[in-house]
C-alpha cells in the first residue's frame, strides 16, 4: 500500500490492558483484577451525581444535534475552579486563557502540530515520563529529543540546555517545545525549584509545556507562570481527581495567543455534549468530589511506608495518587534473575496472575492508589510474589 507512509511500519498500534484478555486461551478463567495500571480514581461518582447526569442525558442533551462548540460555559466554569484552587489574580484570567480537548492527548497532539509539524522543530523529553508525548510525535513525524533524567528523576538540565542549543539541523530542527510533568508519570516527583528556574530562563521561542494532571494530588501548580508568561502552558484533566475518565476531558490555560492556535487545530465539535454536562457537574460539586484527596494521600503514605521497609523493593517518594518502585539488588537475587527488566517483567506477571494490575513503565513499576481493600490486596499479592514480610 504504497499510499501509507513508510515510516507507519515501525509505529505500533497504542493498546490498553484489558482484565478480560486471555492471551489467546479462551477457556482459563480469569483473576477478577484490581485495575491500579492507569492511576484513575478508585472512586465513581455518587450516585445522585450519576442519577443528575442520566436526567441531563434524557431531558436536556438533544442527541440529533451537535455538542456545543465553542464551550464557553464550561470554559468560565474552569476559570472560576482556576481562581479557587490556584491562589491567582481573577484579572489575568478569564475563558479567552482556555482550550478543552477530548482527553489532554488532543491537546498535546495539537501542540504537536502547531510547534513541530513540517519538519519546523522537535521536541525535548526527559525519560522516564508520560510515554505519550514521544507516541504522538511519533505519529506526526515529528522528532523526539528523549534525555535521562538522573538518579533523584530530576530532569538533567544542563544535558537540556546544551540539546536545545546544539540542535538545529536538517536531520533533527531545533526544538520547539519542552513537555515536563509536574509531579511526574511514572516518577511521582514534583518539579524541582531548579527545574523551574530553568524552564523560566528558556527562550521564547520555545513552548514550556506543563502537564498538571495531578495537581489536585500535589497541590504544586505553575498556573501564574503560564498566566504571565508567553511561551507557557499549563494543561491539566478531569481524568483522574474528578473521577471523569471515560469522559475523556482534558483542558490547556495559556496565554490568549497560545490557545488561539490551539484553537485554530481543534477539531468541530471534539467535546460530546455528555462529556461536558459531566465536567459542569464535577466542577459544580468539586469541593464534595475532592474530598477524597486526603483519604488517598493516606493511602499512598501508608502504602509507601510499607513497601519502603521490604528489603526486595526501592521506592521513591510521590506526590501523586501512584507509587514508583524498583527491586533492590536482594530483590533481583531473590527473584533469581541477573537483570532489574527481567525482574520487573516477573512481578507484573506475577502480580497480574493474583489480581493486581500494574504498570511496567520506565524501567520500573508504577501503583496507583486504590481503595483500601485495594491496597491491601495488592500488598498481600507482592509479599506473595517477592516470598518475603517486611
Amino acid at each position: 500500500m504504497t499510499f501509507l507512509r513508510d515510516d507507519l511500519t515501525q509505529l505500533a498500534a497504542y493498546k490498553s490492558p484489558h482484565p478480560t484478555d486471555s492471551d489467546g486461551e479462551a477457556d482459563r478463567v480469569q483473576p477478577v483484577l484490581d485495575g491500579l495500571d492507569t492511576n484513575e480514581s478508585p472512586l465513581d461518582l455518587p450516585e445522585d451525581l450519576k442519577a443528575d447526569l442520566a436526567e441531563a442525558y434524557c431531558h436536556q442533551i438533544s442527541a440529533n444535534r451537535y455538542p456545543n462548540g465553542d464551550h464557553q460555559a464550561l470554559k468560565q466554569a474552569i476559570v472560576d475552579y482556576a481562581l479557587r484552587s490556584g491562589k491567582i489574580a481573577p484579572e489575568i484570567i478569564s475563558p479567552e486563557n482556555v482550550t478543552l480537548g477530548n482527553g489532554s492527548d488532543e491537546l498535546i497532539r495539537s501542540v504537536l502540530m502547531a510547534t513541530c509539524l513540517g519538519n519546523h522543530g522537535s521536541i525535548l523529553v526527559s525519560e522516564p515520563t508520560f510515554s505519550m508525548y514521544g507516541i504522538l510525535a511519533n505519529t506526526l513525524g515529528v522528532k523526539v529529543c528523549r534525555l535521562q533524567r538522573q538518579d533523584n528523576f530530576e530532569a538533567d538540565t544542563a544535558a537540556a540546555q546544551s540539546a536545545i542549543e546544539s540542535l538545529g539541523t536538517a536531520d533533527v530542527p531545533p526544538v520547539r517545545a519542552v513537555f515536563m510533568v509536574h509531579p511526574n508519570s511514572p516518577t511521582g516527583n514534583a518539579l524541582t525549584q531548579r527545574e523551574l528556574d530553568w524552564l523560566k530562563q528558556l527562550s521564547t521561542d520555545v513552548l514550556v509545556v506543563v502537564d498538571e494532571a495531578y495537581f489536585e494530588f500535589s497541590g504544586h501548580t505553575t498556573l501564574s507562570d503560564a498566566l504571565s508568561r508567553p511561551n507557557w502552558l499549563v494543561l491539566r484533566t478531569f481524568s483522574k481527581a474528578f473521577r471523569l475518565a471515560a469522559h475523556r476531558v482534558g483542558y490547556g490555560i495559556a496565554h490568549p495567543a497560545i490557545i488561539s492556535a490551539l484553537e485554530k487545530l481543534r477539531l468541530p465539535y471534539n467535546l460530546p455534549s455528555f462529556s461536558q454536562a459531566a465536567a459542569l457537574t464535577a466542577l459544580a460539586h468539586s469541593d464534595r468530589l475532592l474530598t477524597q484527596i486526603p483519604t488517598l494521600i493516606s493511602e499512598r503514605d501508608r502504602l509507601s511506608q510499607v513497601l519502603s521497609e521490604h528489603p526486595y523493593l526501592q521506592v521513591w517518594p510521590s506526590d501523586s495518587n501512584f507509587i514508583y518502585v524498583r527491586l533492590s539488588d536482594r530483590g533481583q537475587a531473590a527473584l533469581e534473575v541477573t537483570k532489574q527488566a527481567d525482574g520487573l517483567v516477573k512481578m507484573f506477571e506475577q502480580l497480574r496472575a493474583s489480581g493486581t494490575l500494574i504498570r511496567h513503565t520506565g524501567g520500573g513499576l508504577r501503583i496507583s492508589i486504590g481503595t483500601a481493600a485495594e491496597n491491601r490486596r495488592t500488598l498481600a499479592n507482592l509479599q506473595q510474589v517477592l516470598g518475603s514480610k517486611p
